[in-house]
């Protein structure tokens, strides 16, 4: 759990957060925050407010034009929401910060820093509307992967806030007709695992939807191969009873992500001829997830869906989301690969 620290208001440590907190930080950095609280291994960082997104939109927008111009457009209207899109995300990534609102996020990176110089960090959208139980609107805004340098923090933070004007989200927005007013976007900003395996666990058969067991799928370095749909990950069930494997699906892993150290970001990489069969996860590293994973599935008294990575040269789970189940998982009715949701669709983008 990492210490308590005192921010500005555009400014909030894992550590001061919780569940509680979803308004001033959105879903994802309130489920961080829960969980580092409760004692679990989440990879140290901090979140850019809701309140940093609204003193920028303010000063962008002083007439409230945006969200008005949003709240007119009919879901048929294709044409118009993309036109409105376009000009909003553009407005926004020009954007230049309010003198406050950077500061804020220059002296919280130093800090997050420490003696270290440009330690890698994931910088992740995080919606008012994200991880609920009852709308996906999970990886609908955007996540940028192993950027280095404030500047880079800064510019993939506007990069984050204007994703939550994309087509997809506006387009979804309408559809439940939830008004602008109560949207807003909090960013995430915590380091990078040099993962050495990464996946998602289910606390459920996403298939049959028993809940005896836990669904882990893991594949080689980070994540992204996953969501990205460009790798088909080993699958295991374990026993939540028991804890032994019921069953084990080893897939032929050939890419993986990697941090790319000389341009940013992330870059694909052919995983070594003797590791493709192979399976990412030893039985002692499957009975650590499972024991997380029922550790948190009691705190939050419901099913969740959890994303984890397991570092290089170290011991240990690292925790890097858990949400509800979504009603769209509930229902039960897909394999893991469908249910597995937008949430795990994470977006490995260079901060260039």
């Amino acid at each position: 759990m990492t210490t308590m620290r005192v921010g500005s208001p555009f400014v909030r440590w894992f550590a001061s957060i919780g569940r509680e907190d979803r308004p001033a930080v959105g879903g994802k950095g309130a489920s961080l925050g829960e969980l580092d609280r409760a004692g679990l291994r989440v990879p140290p960082g901090f979140v850019v407010t809701t309140a940093a997104f609204e003193r920028m939109l303010a000063a962008l927008d002083r007439e409230g034009g945006i969200r008005a111009r949003l709240a007119k457009l009919d879901t048929s209207d294709l044409p118009g929401i993309g036109n409105a899109c376009a000009d909003i995300r553009e407005r926004i990534e020009r954007a230049a910060l309010p003198t406050e609102l950077r500061a804020a996020i220059l002296d919280a990176c130093r800090e997050l820093n420490g003696t270290e110089r440009d330690v890698p960090v994931a910088v992740r959208s995080s919606a008012t509307s994200e991880d609920s139980a009852d709308a996906d609107f999970a990886g609908l805004q955007d996540t940028y992967l192993w950027v280095r340098g404030a500047e880079g923090v800064v510019q993939s933070v506007r990069a984050c806030w204007a994703s939550l004007f994309s087509i997809e989200s506006v387009s979804y927005r309408l559809r439940l007709k939830l008004p602008e007013h109560r949207v807003a976007m909090g960013v995430i900003v915590q380091r990078m695992v040099r993962s050495q395996c990464s996946g998602v666990m289910l606390m459920r058969n996403p298939v049959t939807g028993e809940r005896s067991v836990i669904t882990i799928e893991a594949s080689w370095g980070l994540g992204s191969s996953i969501g990205s749909g460009e790798v088909t990950p080993d699958r295991f069930l374990v026993s939540k009873v028991t804890g032994e494997v019921l069953n084990r699906t080893v897939a032929e892993k050939s890419i993986q992500h990697l941090p790319d150290a000389i341009a940013g970001g992330v870059r694909q990489e052919a995983v070594p001829e003797h590791k493709r069969g192979v399976p990412c996860l030893t039985d002692d590293q499957l009975a650590e997830l499972a024991q997380v994973g029922k550790r948190v599935e009691r705190h939050y008294g419901r099913g969740q869906d959890i994303e984890w990575a397991i570092a290089h040269a170290e011991r240990g789970v690292y925790l890097l989301q858990s949400r509800p189940e979504t009603a769209r998982a509930s229902q039960n009715a897909s394999p893991a690969s469908a249910v597995r949701g937008p949430q795990w669709l994470v977006t490995a983008r260079k901060s260039s």
